[in-house]
């Protein structure tokens, strides 16, 4: 079998429209599923909306995540847990990385973070690359509910 036959093809514009959970996010989004098409089994891939000034809620992926900006201005945070109780903790901003148009941002494996627009006005989009910790496996977010401060409250 030529290693082409299994090449697939889509466009982002196009790609179905993934229903997500609102209480992972701050506000409105829309998330269109690459990988619905293309079927890789070694990540997942999304086309992520923000719209006025939504962000992501707290969270950390059991594989890294590549995240490539396509529209706007953002921002990634990143966090240290202070407290290691599984559902309650103190967090610890570490770094906070302003992302714009044709940015390419990588985040390891199990880091605590959040991403999302900082223009109440201006749509922000990236698509998100999830790597699988292992070829077929199945990726895990784990999100939580924040102040994106300083406490984190309970598992969501």
């Amino acid at each position: 079998m030529d290693s082409l036959d299994n090449l697939k093809k889509t466009n982002i514009l196009s790609s179905p429209v993934k229903k997500v959970k609102k209480n992972y996010f701050t506000g409105p989004i829309k998330i269109q599923e690459i990988s619905t098409i293309t079927r890789p089994n070694e990540h997942d891939m999304y086309h992520v909306k923000f719209l006025k000034s939504s962000r992501t809620k707290l969270h950390y992926h059991s594989g890294a995540q590549l995240l490539i900006v396509t529209k706007g201005t953002g921002s990634l945070i990143l966090y240290k847990k202070e407290d290691h109780t599984a559902s309650k903790f103190q967090i610890k901003i570490t770094k906070t990385i302003n992302l714009k148009n044709g940015d390419v941002a990588y985040i390891p494996a199990k880091t605590l973070h959040t991403h999302g627009s900082i223009d109440v006005k201006k749509e922000f989009s990236h698509i998100a690359i999830n790597i699988l910790p292992k070829k077929n496996s199945t990726y895990k977010t784990t999100w939580y509910e924040s102040d994106f401060k300083n406490k984190v409250t309970k598992i969501i």
